[in-house]
């Protein structure tokens, strides 16, 4: 306990003599070394954003529509409808008119759609006279793909100057 003591006590009476015998330290005020100035900077940015819309109509189900004037309809007007076959992706089903139900089987999805089976058929009112006919048929699948592409550059140019001086 007593070299405890000692060093505490020798603690205490170096902390005295460095509290008394060493220099206060004293601030010096900072002085510019210069007497005027300027600070120029330059940066330049640019991006470039480049957006493409893909827009695609499907038709799920079948159109069909007949016109004209000197023909006569032989039979039912509606056609008949049932499944009808489709194309994706090279596996193709048949879409004409007239065919039976076959379906498309695409990465385990097997895919049918509605259409026309069987069409009515007509003939001219008045074998030789004038007449206009006109028959459509419009069969699911794509009907319209729009692709838009929009690229927008932008650049931004900022320069900074600061005068400074004693």
């Amino acid at each position: 306990m007593d070299r405890l003591q000692e060093a505490i006590g020798l603690g205490l009476v170096l902390g005295v003599l460095h509290g008394l015998l060493v220099p206060v330290a004293k601030a010096v005020p900072v002085v510019p070394n210069f007497t005027q100035g300027a600070m120029t900077s330059h940066t330049e940015t640019t991006s470039k954003v480049t957006e493409t819309i893909n827009s695609i109509d499907y038709s799920t189900g079948y159109q069909y529509s007949v016109t004209g004037s000197g023909i006569t309809a032989n039979g039912n007007l509606s056609p008949g409808t049932g499944a009808i076959s489709v194309t994706i992706d090279g596996v193709t089903g048949n879409l004409s008119p007239g065919t039976g139900a076959i379906s498309v089987t695409i990465d385990g999805v097997t895919s049918s759609w509605t259409g026309v089976t069987s069409k009515p058929q007509f003939v001219q009112t008045n074998p030789g006279a004038a007449f206009q006919f006109t028959e459509t048929y419009s069969g699911p699948g794509m009907s319209n793909q729009t692709i838009i592409q929009r690229v927008t550059e932008v650049t931004s140019i900022t320069d900074t100057t600061s005068i400074f001086q004693q």
